[in-house]
């Protein structure tokens, strides 16, 4: 068994997203949350950095039990989030970055058989590793989405000359 391709190839790149994601971006639209309340696309990015900590841990629970529950993670419930919601940006992105190369590596290094090892989610039930990982994906696209809205829309709160057309639309 091996993770299948798409799975990591999205793994090895889908940060590089982060370059575009924060190219339009400034100090102040980055911490601009949106007006329902939510997190501003830094606490975004944080949150992602954070993930990847937990989700290494889970990973090696994952690799070391047999079919551990791994709970949904949330970050208020979490006692170090509030610590990483206030970090800068460039050091989140340092530690993301950093995170990120580490899940490669360890998943480059797992054989066959550790593979093939699974844990108990409590809304999908048992998933195997691969699973896992194109789950952490995708919740880390939502959120590398969703700062990417955040900071298009503080910038047009910020210059409302440049709102289009279609800028009552969500999305593409």
């Amino acid at each position: 068994m091996s993770v299948p391709d798409p799975v990591m190839a999205r793994l090895e790149t889908q940060l590089e997203a982060l370059s575009a994601i924060l190219a339009r971006a400034t100090p102040k639209t980055i911490d601009q949350r949106p007006s329902s309340g939510d997190w501003s696309a830094r606490e975004n990015l944080a949150h992602l950095a954070r993930h990847h900590a937990v989700f290494h841990d889970r990973l090696e629970r994952l690799l070391a039990e047999d079919r551990p529950q791994l709970g949904r993670y949330r970050a208020e419930e979490d006692p170090k989030w509030p610590e990483w919601s206030r970090l800068p940006l460039d050091e989140i992105v340092e530690r993301l970055r950093s995170l990120r190369r580490r899940l490669v590596e360890r998943v480059r290094s797992l054989t066959p058989a550790q593979l093939t090892r699974t844990a108990l989610h409590p809304t999908f039930g048992e998933m195997g590793l691969p699973e896992w990982l194109d789950f952490f994906l995708l919740h880390e696209a939502h959120h590398l989405y969703t700062a990417m809205i955040c900071i298009g829309e503080a910038r047009l709160h910020q210059d409302p000359s440049s709102r289009s057309d279609f800028s009552n639309r969500r999305g593409n």
